[in-house]
């Protein structure tokens, strides 16, 4: 599975999410931004991800997922 992919599957389903992948094989590092996690805590936003992904990761097609999820609001506070 390519970051691309990856990154095509996450933008179809956390709509209005910026998203970036990068990946080393089937290891992968995902940056998701979006008012999607207004309100939400760290378990509940990694839990939304997961959700989209958890087909590939069943699979194999993704063995690892580092991720990083915010709110627009977050991102520019950094």
């Amino acid at each position: 599975m390519s970051p691309a992919d990856v990154k095509n599957l996450l933008l179809m389903e956390l709509k209005g999410c910026e998203v970036t992948v990068e990946s080393n094989g089937s290891h992968f590092d995902i940056g998701v931004t979006g008012e999607v996690f207004s309100g939400l805590g760290p378990v509940q936003r990694q839990q939304l991800v997961y959700a989209v992904l958890r087909a590939h990761i069943s699979d194999g097609s993704i063995h690892a997922v580092n991720m990083k999820t915010f709110t627009p609001e977050e991102l520019q506070s950094q």
